[in-house]
């Protein structure tokens, strides 16, 4: 059977390589490639048997587990997309994505199953709803649910399903900072050449050209990877994948939420070699576990400490150096729609968030006066834009399709959200999501800019950035932080701090002092609530 760029090929071949190999570790449990092969084979033989199909969306409703990957591997398995569903979701938005993304069965864990069954007669279309057992002790005698071990035992671990292709989808729901989420459908062979290196990151020679190359990119020693996001959002997703590919040992965070002295802890008990995190929003706790406990730790295994998926600011990057000199610190951008666009090459004098090559797949693209869609000449402003690779869409959004992936001289562009200037020397300066821009009698000010300027004040612990209302100047720039614990604050104070890296009309003319910036469970800023607190002027400082 012919071989293809499918992810379930890929692993296929990886996991027959290095069976004995340790390949997924959270908490207490461990498997090997062979018994997450073995087990993933039987989760998709009992799919099979409850009438899931090719092309058909399966629900992953579940806390970091080993069964999430099992799960992941199953679906592709049959060609059927796994689903990201959001754990924090209240049931109205449960019911959203149940519907939106045409789901036919779930897996959730068994500490979810009531808001399941609270919307589930609206859904008659479920053909299996199976609950990974956790310590809620949740009832499950009025729901028609299976239990994941017991549906496991029913069926044949072994291998035997249809010939796969390079198109079947991978399709990541994304929650934005704004507006109801949006399912990107992902070709398989498209996200793993964007998304996952091409089976290149760990090896001099790049990307493989043949899929059948996969299992000579695997190493004799396993390197042991930790993504500290939740499972659900794409940048621990996505690196999960990349460790599988390449028969590396994949390490996950087991608690429900992030807290520096555990995952410290969790990188000497595995002996970590590379951990990724999610921007400022992680790598704030893991900097005050480390200067709250010095030389607690054995942390010599590391050798990589990556970001991506939010702002890592240079402020956050210098203090992982003084604790790791000669660790690999990268920052990289990227998003749901474009995967890895590279990383940051540090920017122009402090300008943006940072500075990436121009490319035939990168550019930036903006409307002539007639409302065409043209490359940028040097020096001017646009939209960052990518090629090649790319996505075909949003699942059930035509609209939002046809606005986002544009054809340009017969060639498709994806519009990414991020401003961006074209700079003489061929280079892209990143500014950000120009959704987030805050107009301020006339000029644009990019929330991210000014977040890392503040960020670089020794008594701040996190912050974002938002417009509020204006007679005279349309908007003001508004800052909402959380102080560092004992440390004080003034609006005066801050501003000083700010003004020797952005320019005058960027600097913060409100400051609201709140005890936790809102954020998503995966670290990105939730701006729609920054800006509540802000107009609601009960935690303004002057």
């Amino acid at each position: 059977m012919t071989k293809h760029f499918n992810l379930a090929d890929l692993f296929e071949l990886v996991s027959d390589t290095t069976p004995q190999r340790e390949a997924v570790v959270c908490g207490e449990n461990r498997v090997t490639y062979a018994q997450l092969e073995s087990r993933a084979n039987q989760l998709a033989n009992y799919f099979v048997s409850q009438g899931v199909k090719k092309g058909q969306h399966v629900g992953l409703y579940l806390y970091n587990c080993n069964e999430y990957i099992e799960a992941m591997l199953a679906c592709f398995k049959i060609r059927a997309v796994p689903i990201n569903v959001n754990y924090r979701y209240v049931d109205s938005e449960l019911a959203y994505i149940f519907d939106n993304a045409d789901l036919v069965a779930c897996v959730a864990h068994r500490e979810f199953l009531p808001h399941i069954k609270a919307i589930h007669s609206d859904f008659p279309g479920l053909k299996a709803l199976i609950h990974v057992d956790d310590e809620s002790l949740t009832d499950v005698t009025d729901i028609d649910s299976i239990s994941y071990v017991d549906a496991l035992r029913e069926c044949s671990d072994i291998r035997s399903f249809p010939e796969r292709a390079d198109d079947d989808l991978f399709i990541l729901y994304t929650g934005g900072t704004t507006g109801m989420p949006k399912g990107v459908m992902w070709p398989q062979k498209a996200l793993f050449y964007a998304a996952m290196g091409g089976g290149g990151w760990f090896h001099p020679d790049g990307p493989i050209e043949l899929p059948t190359e996969i299992s000579r990119r695997v190493t004799e020693t396993s390197i042991v990877g930790m993504a500290l996001a939740p499972l659900m959002h794409g940048a621990c997703w996505w690196y999960a994948c990349i460790q599988l590919l390449a028969g590396n040992t994949l390490i996950l965070n087991p608690s429900h939420s992030l807290v520096g002295e555990e995952v410290w802890s969790i990188v000497e008990k595995e002996k970590v070699n590379a951990l990724t995190i999610v921007g400022d929003a992680m790598a704030s706790p893991l900097l005050e576990a480390l200067t709250s406990n010095p030389k607690r730790w054995d942390l010599s295994s590391i050798f990589s400490i990556g970001s991506g998926g939010a702002v890592f600011s240079e402020s956050k990057q210098e203090k992982f150096r003084e604790y790791f000199p000669n660790v690999f610190i990268t920052n990289s951008f990227g998003s749901s729609e474009s995967g890895n666009m590279g990383f940051d090459g540090g920017g122009r004098k402090g300008i943006g968030l940072g500075n990436v090559a121009q490319s035939e797949f990168m550019s930036v693209i903006n409307y002539d006066e007639s409302g065409v869609a043209q490359h940028v000449n040097p020096g001017e402003e646009g939209i960052f834009s990518r090629s090649g690779y790319i996505p075909i869409g949003y699942y059930n959004d035509i609209e939002k399709t046809a606005k986002t992936i544009l054809d340009i001289e017969g060639k498709s562009w994806l519009l990414l959200g991020d401003e961006a200037r074209l700079e003489d020397d061929g280079t892209i300066t990143v500014f950000g999501r120009g959704s987030n821009c805050i107009n301020s009698g006339g000029e644009k000010v990019f929330p991210e800019e000014v977040e890392q300027a503040l960020k670089t004040n020794p008594h701040i612990y996190d912050c974002l950035v938002v417009g509020i209302p204006d007679d005279r100047y349309g908007n003001l720039v508004a800052a909402v932080v959380a102080p560092k614990e004992g440390s004080s604050l003034d609006l005066n104070s801050v501003q000083v701090q700010v003004r020797e890296h952005v320019a005058g009309y960027k600097v913060p003319r409100q400051l609201h002092l709140v005890e936790d910036v809102p954020r998503t469970p995966s670290g990105k800023p939730d701006y729609p609530k920054a800006l509540q607190l802000a107009l609601s002027n009960e935690f303004i400082i002057s």
